[in-house]
């Protein structure tokens, strides 16, 4: 297995000085008093534990770069010379009704109120970070035009600096969320839905009356945890005062703001940041299903599930306990997942790695649905971002898995549009070169711009935020190419998608996997045809 060095990564900001590294610790073999740097362990000796994050923290997603044994670039897609599945009324199949733009991307999800999508993909949970913060207008809008679903991620009201409470301490008005609803609103069409997460902060106070009381949100996210990192989620403030008040309504926030020394070395400029920390959930059964009922009394139509990247069994129990409560999804994210807020060692070395995870889960999905029981529909996050990743996760989780949710591959389109507008700005010089090849102005760099005026209007689109533009642009992208892999396969809905559509390129793939070798992939069908 290729390791990456454990001491130095361009995320963390460090590196090596030594050709030869000690490939265990990452130290250099030849550790001389008076280097200038710049390894880990030399930059960790005056800036401590901001080293334990990529940075600069706030400004950038950052996705683990360890290679693991199996992925799911050791399986390939089957194409075939006959047949095709999931045409209109059962149709055969023949040259001319079976050309790759017929094929039908759209899939949906839920249990009694489905969400149609027109991808079988989401956004990853946009929450409280500063980067889903500057960018949300840009996600928000490009879900919405793109017909896919948008996850709000935790503690959105609680860091609100408009946040109001009642004298219980539950939210009454949080203008952070509420702005981020109307923006997703004002472009939905019917395709995807909006759906908020709940951690142990926002249970405490009292989000899901909020949103779905106030706001009329009609999906909660219950949030075991993340594929990125096994503790809560973080943040970094720049602020003592900000700091305190964030201590003030509950959270942990290190170092302890409150501390005398620790404002002393704020403001001598030494500790330039306090972290903000989210506590760690604990589940049981009885609790869970209370919690789910709770939700819908509250008005929740759907009620979802999103669990990281535990061993087998915390993964047996959120399948189990989502049959059980009849959940309308269960996103499952393995490691190591994308993130911008994650401690980058962490990220790097914990947890189950999406392959092995979605593996795990269809084998327990298998055994539930041969009990004869509810098996809820399932969602795979974990490192994703091309429209193969999408058709494999599919097919390897047919019949149980629906939709792939995107963090970062979705996030940067918006991000990208976004900088584009500003660059366009400053003048077309602004523009580096890999944009200007195109044009300099919106209508010659975003391919997709016409395509939008022509369904919505030339005033509507110049509203648009252009990082939703880049987005939808992005998804097109998707959609074609998985048409492109579908008609190959010769399946014409999503649907008809399934595990006989891959074949895994080693042994050690289809131990895991339990997709037939390459070798073995259609063999007796083959000996048929050679014995006829």
């Amino acid at each position: 297995m290729n390791l990456l060095q454990p001491n130095a990564n361009e995320a963390t900001q460090t590196m090596n000085r030594s050709r030869s590294v000690a490939p265990v610790s990452g130290l250099c073999t030849r550790c001389i008093d008076g280097c200038r740097g710049n390894c880990e362990v030399f930059k960790s000796t005056f800036r401590g534990r901001e080293v334990l994050y990529p940075g600069p923290f706030g400004t950038l997603t950052a996705g683990a770069d360890k290679n693991y044994p199996v992925d799911y670039s050791h399986l390939n897609i089957a194409g075939y010379a006959l047949g095709a599945k999931g045409l209109a009324q059962g149709a055969a199949g023949h040259s001319d009704n079976t050309l790759f733009p017929m094929v039908n991307t759209e899939t949906e999800y839920g249990v009694t109120k489905k969400v149609k999508m027109r991808l079988p993909i989401f956004t990853g949970a946009l929450g409280s970070t500063e980067i889903a913060r500057k960018n949300w207008a840009h996600f928000a809008a490009g879900a919405a035009i793109s017909g896919i679903t948008l996850v709000c991620g935790e503690n959105v009201c609680g860091i609100d600096p408009g946040l109001e409470l009642d004298a219980k301490g539950k939210v009454t008005k949080s203008p952070n969320m509420a702005e981020r609803v109307a923006q997703y609103r004002r472009y939905h069409e019917g395709y995807g839905d909006m759906i908020v997460q709940m951690n142990v902060e926002d249970t405490r106070l009292g989000v899901a009356e909020y949103v779905v009381g106030k706001l009329g949100i009609e999906c909660v996210e219950l949030k075991w945890g993340q594929g990125a990192k096994c503790i809560g989620g973080e943040i970094q403030v720049d602020s003592l005062e900000r700091a305190l008040e964030l201590q003030r309504r509950g959270y942990l926030v290190t170092p302890d703001p409150s501390n005398e020394a620790n404002q002393a070395a704020f403001r001598d400029g030494a500790l330039k940041h306090f972290e903000r920390h989210s506590r760690l959930g604990f589940v049981d059964h009885e609790g869970f299903i209370k919690e789910v009922e709770r939700l819908r009394r509250l008005g929740a139509k759907r009620v979802t599930l999103k669990t990281g990247a535990y061993p087998m069994r915390e993964l047996a129990m959120a399948i189990k306990w989502a049959s059980e409560a009849r959940l309308d999804l269960l996103t499952v994210d393995g490691a190591p997942g994308g993130t911008g807020m994650s401690p980058w060692r962490m990220m790097q070395e914990w947890g189950v790695p999406t392959f092995y995870l979605q593996s795990m889960t269809q084998d327990l999905c298998q055994k539930l649905a041969a009990r004869k029981q509810f098996v809820p529909d399932i969602a795979i996050a974990g490192g994703f971002s091309s429209e193969d990743h999408v058709f494999k996760a599919l097919a390897m989780g047919s019949p149980f898995t629906k939709a792939v949710c995107m963090g970062r591959a979705l996030m940067i389109p918006g991000m990208v549009g976004k900088n584009i507008g500003e660059w366009l700005k400053e003048g077309p010089d602004a523009l580096p070169k890999t944009v200007s090849a195109f044009g300099n102005t919106v209508e010659e760099i975003f391919v997709s711009y016409e395509d939008l005026v022509a369904k919505y209007g030339k005033d509507t689109v110049k509203e648009m935020p252009l990082g939703a533009i880049g987005l939808y642009t992005f998804t097109d992208k998707l959609r074609v190419g998985l048409q492109q892999l579908m008609a190959g396969s010769r399946n014409f809905r999503v649907s008809t998608i399934s595990r006989q559509d891959l074949m895994a390129l080693t042994p050690e793939a289809a131990q895991v996997s339990g997709i037939p070798y390459i070798m073995e992939a259609y063999k007796e069908e083959a000996y048929k045809i050679i014995n006829s």
